[in-house]
Parts: structure tokens; sequence; C-alpha cells
């Protein structure tokens, strides 16, 4: 819910992208188009979790509210710069762990007998799935018309590695909040190295990146990477899902009872 909540960054890092651009705030193009119809469903996600976490009655909303505050003051850096290639490479990758993510947090409210909440988190998993579908057909149109540029990026995308839209939170106590929100994520099964390791095998035989031709030296070499790069993740997956494991229990300022942990 913090992640989505981070709105205003996303939207102006949109908009310092070429060709994602908004000029005017209101452009007829079908980019922008797409931009704001995008924001304006991510922020109905946030609205309606944020909504379902202070009904509960079970989290600290104002921990929650400076966490929140706390990012969209930090802003992110994903790497992408104004470059619509690595840009559309980090958005079909991130939609597709938002979908994983919620999509899997559905399954254990439902497991745990919270009904509504399976059906909030399902639907938004549903809208990122849209996303990504978006997103991921937009990058294979780019990789028709310039696939020796597209897989450099891809490559390059793929070194810096995708970091999550809120990897800089704070709640004002936890300097390394995200990394410790990571851990209980994987530890039980929200998003693991797994679903990162499956979706580079993923964008990679949706985009036919071992068929891609009439490359230059860079471009063979960068496709040559991304081709191997999901059999050298696998040989370390296991060791980060077991480290997630067997790390120790972890307190959250967001749970009301500061004692409670995860």
């Amino acid at each position: 819910m913090i992640t989505e909540e981070a709105l205003p960054t996303y939207q102006t890092r949109i908009n310092s992208t070429k060709c994602f651009h908004d000029e005017t705030g209101v452009d007829n193009t079908p980019w922008a188009i797409w931009a704001r119809a995008w924001s304006a469903e991510e922020n109905r996600h946030g609205d309606l979790l944020n909504k379902y976490l202070f009904l509960s009655g079970r989290v600290d909303m104002k921990q929650i509210e400076k966490t929140t505050q706390y990012l969209i003051q930090s802003g992110l850096d994903i790497g992408t710069g104004e470059d619509p290639y690595l840009w559309t490479i980090y958005t079909s990758f991130q939609e597709r762990a938002a979908f994983i993510s919620h999509g899997n947090t559905a399954k254990l409210a439902m497991q745990h007998g919270d009904v509504k909440l399976a059906q909030v988190c399902g639907i938004i998993a549903s809208d990122e799935k849209r996303h990504e579908t978006a997103y991921t057909k937009i990058a294979a149109k780019l990789f028709e018309l310039d696939p020796n540029e597209m897989v450099i990026a891809f490559a390059d995308m793929m070194r810096r590695k995708i970091k999550m839209p809120a990897h800089l939170m704070y709640d004002g106590h936890d300097h390394n909040l995200f990394d410790h929100f990571a851990i209980v994520a994987s530890r039980i099964g929200v998003y693991t190295a797994r679903d990162y390791r499956e979706t580079v095998e993923l964008l990679v035989a949706k985009w036919k990146v071992e068929k891609l031709t009439g490359l230059t030296s860079e471009g063979r070499e960068a496709q040559d990477y991304v081709c191997r790069l999901a059999q050298r993740m696998r040989r370390l997956e296991e060791r980060a899902i077991a480290k997630a494991q067997k790390a120790p229990t972890i307190p959250f300022s967001w749970i009301s009872g500061s004692g409670v942990a995860s």
C-alpha cells in the first residue's frame, strides 16, 4: 500500500522520460493518455488499501502515513534516466512483480479467512497484470523496430538490477526498512528470488531475445548475457530464499503495539 501511495513520484518519473512525457498536462498523445489513466488506477489501489488498513484497526496509521510521506520526499532512483527503452523494460519487470505480490497476498488472505482482503488484492493484481501486458507489448514492438539497442538496454537494466519503487522507504526509525520488508515478503512467499528469476525467463522468452539477429558485437554480447542470466540466478536463488527463512524476527512500527513482529 505504501508503494501504491507514493504515486506523485511515479507520475513525475514518467513525465521525465522521453516519449512518455505529458508537456501540457492534458496532451492528447497515446503516451500521455496512457500515463494519466495508469496513474488514476494506481491512485485507486492506494486509496482502497489505505482504507482497508485504517478500518482493520490492526496497524499504526500514523507510522504508515509517515512512511508514505518520507517515501515521496525521498523519491526513487531506478537507473533509467530519460531513456524510454530502459523505462519500458523496467516497467515490464516491475508491473510483473506487482502482479505477483498482490496475487500472492490475495492467496494468503484467503488462506487466513479474510475474504474481503483477498478480493481487494485479487482485483488489484488483475489491474497490474493489464499494466504488465501493456508494457511488455510496447517493449516487444521496440525489439521489433530496434533490436540492437533494446537488447543492450535489457542487459544494462539487468546488470543494474531492478529496484522496487519503495526501496528508499523509511518510517522514522528503521534505516533498512525496505530490506527488512523484503526479507519478510520472501519468508511468507509474497515475493521471492525465484519470482525475480522466473520473470527474467518470462521476458526473455516473450521478447524472443534468443532469436534476435542482425546485432552488433555489443548487441550479441548483451544477448548472450541476458539469455544466460536466469541460469546463473538459479544457482543463487535457493541460497537467498534460505537466508530469508533463517533471518531473525523483525519488528515493524506499522503494526499496532510496537512490540509485535513479523
